[in-house]
């Protein structure tokens, strides 16, 4: 046993999310969204190191010595799984473990709106998760692949950085890739990925200029493409990719967007009130065509409003979502101010718990 799986076992008995090890610090465990220490004692410098370098893989080894940080998986036996990003900061290394759930959950356990179904039902364009890291992004795009791989035949194509959840064949032949490891860079696995015959490909992040630009026209050519971003909310999402391109291509872009992009699902986690772990709150826009016309003549600042209008087909605003929550009970009113955008509309609900 690895020294590092002590603590490992420890945060997973605990029932947390993230283990965190930095040199000159107590471990700390993120329980329920709170990051909280595992003991009073700091670990040195040379224990962290001893830990670290003890389960890193020669590749990460390689890329940890060109760019001081890397990514890789850990796994604890048949126990578990972790996503790790290794680092080095001011009193030497450090690393986060991302602990990621031993199977998939499927939308149903994940009680997704019908919405994010008739999405996962759709067979081409481009489908966007996004949030803040830990806000459950990998979980929603492993259920709706999930989804897929149980109603139909094809072949997904998965790109990750590490992989996360490892998906069993059902109806479709998988085929997952790690970059560093099975591909040198997003950009390089998707433009692969084209000549493989792919009906599904899962980007894990849409990090730069070309690999946006390869996916938004893999979703052209008629390929379902489900892929993430770090923004919060739909126009946010949409004014990121479009200003991700120079100002030139711009007006090409928001078109080939308003026709390919399927949806955009941006989400967050809210600590529910009986304490038992958290809770996503959606943002769903569904491209219909006013929202393409809103995307094409870049007028996204109404894209609220429409949203809104648009609820009969699925659609929500991120407050809407909060507010339905607090209302069935699920989180606090304290909850609900915290995460809201608009503060004033809870403003009344914040001191109730």
């Amino acid at each position: 046993m690895a020294l590092v799986d002590e603590h490992l076992l420890d945060i997973l008995r605990r029932r947390g999310s993230d283990l965190h090890l930095m040199a000159g610090e107590p471990p700390r465990v993120r329980l329920h969204g709170e990051l909280l220490p595992l003991t009073d004692v700091s670990l040195s410098a040379q224990q962290v190191q001893q830990m670290l370098l003890e389960i890193l893989p020669r590749r990460a080894q390689e890329r940890f010595d060109a760019h001081d940080n890397a990514d890789f998986a850990y796994s604890v036996g048949g126990r578990a799984r972790f996503r790790v990003n290794i680092l080095r900061h001011l009193n030497g290394l450090g690393a986060v473990f991302r602990a990621i759930a031993g199977r998939g959950v499927t939308l149903a356990e994940l009680e997704m709106p019908e919405a994010v179904h008739n999405l996962a039902r759709l067979t081409r364009g481009l489908i966007l998760v996004t949030g803040k890291t830990g806000s459950g992004k990998s979980t929603t795009l492993s259920a709706i692949v999930d989804d897929i791989n149980t109603r139909t035949h094809g072949h997904i194509i998965t790109i990750e950085d590490p992989i996360e959840f490892v998906h069993q064949r059902k109806g479709c032949l998988i085929s997952q890739r790690e970059i560093g490891l099975h591909a040198p860079s997003f950009a390089a696995a998707l433009r692969s990925a084209l000549r493989e015959d792919p009906d599904v490909v899962l980007v894990g992040e849409l990090r730069d200029l070309e690999t946006m630009s390869i996916a938004v026209t893999a979703a052209e050519m008629g390929i379902l493409v489900l892929a993430t971003l770090h923004t919060n909310g739909a126009a946010q999402t949409i004014d990121r990719m479009i200003n991700t391109f120079p100002a030139d291509k711009q007006s090409h872009v928001r078109t080939m967007l308003s026709t390919s992009l399927r949806g955009v699902i941006s989400q967050q986690l809210l600590q529910r009130t009986d304490a038992v772990g958290r809770i996503a709150a959606m943002e769903i826009m569904i491209n219909t065509a006013a929202v393409s016309n809103l995307i094409r003549q870049d007028k996204l600042e109404q894209l609220e409003s429409t949203l809104q209008s648009g609820a009969h087909l699925g659609m929500r605003t991120m407050d809407s979502a909060i507010a339905a929550l607090l209302e069935e009970g699920r989180i606090s009113g304290r909850e609900a101010y915290a995460k809201a955008h608009n503060k004033a509309r809870f403003e009344v609900t914040k001191e109730y718990s």
